[in-house]
C-alpha cells in the first residue's frame, strides 16, 4: 500500500514538473516583412526606379515621412519567456532610398545593433509627468490643506 502512494506521489510530481517546465518554452514569434537577399542584390543603384523595385520587392512597410523618397522594408522577432515581457532579439531593416528622377539611389541594411529598441505600437501614450505610487496618491493630499481653501 505505501509503495503505491509513493509510485502516485512520484508520478504526480514529475507531471507536475513537465508541465511547469513546458511553461518556460520561448514563444518566438515574427512579424513584418524582409524581402529575398537574392532580389535586394539585384537592384542596380542608379538604374532601378521605383516601380521595378515595387514590382520585385513589393509594397514597402514605410515610406519615408517626408515625400516618397526613402522605403523600409522591416521584420523583426519577438521572443517572450513565461510571464516576462516580450523582448526583441532580432530586427532587419532595409532602407531604399531614391533621388529625385525616382532611381535607387542608395540601398542599406540595418540590425538590432544599428540603434536602440523601438516598440512601433505599445498601445500606450507616454506622458511627461510623474509617476506615482500607490501610498504616494493615497497619501498625497495629507498636510497639504489649509483653513484659508475651505472659506
Amino acid at each position: 500500500m505505501a509503495r503505491s502512494k509513493f509510485q502516485k506521489t512520484v508520478l504526480a510530481a514529475t507531471l507536475g514538473g513537465i508541465v511547469i517546465l513546458g511553461g518556460c518554452v520561448p514563444i518566438v514569434n515574427t512579424h513584418g516583412y524582409l524581402p529575398v537577399a537574392a532580389d535586394v542584390s539585384a537592384l542596380a543603384v542608379g538604374s532601378d526606379t521605383k516601380a521595378s523595385v515595387l514590382e520585385r520587392l513589393g509594397e514597402p512597410t514605410s515610406k519615408g515621412v517626408e515625400g516618397d523618397n526613402s522605403w523600409y522594408y522591416v521584420s523583426y522577432t519577438v521572443s517572450t519567456l513565461a510571464f516576462l515581457a516580450p523582448k526583441v532579439t532580432d530586427r532587419q531593416i532595409l532602407a531604399i532610398s531614391f533621388d529625385g528622377t525616382n532611381r535607387v539611389a542608395a540601398v542599406n541594411t540595418y540590425g538590432l545593433e544599428n540603434g536602440i529598441v523601438v516598440d512601433l505600437n505599445t498601445g500606450e501614450t507616454p506622458t511627461g509627468g510623474r509617476s506615482l505610487s500607490f501610498w504616494e496618491q493615497m497619501l498625497g493630499n495629507i498636510g497639504n490643506f489649509s483653513a484659508e481653501s475651505f472659506i
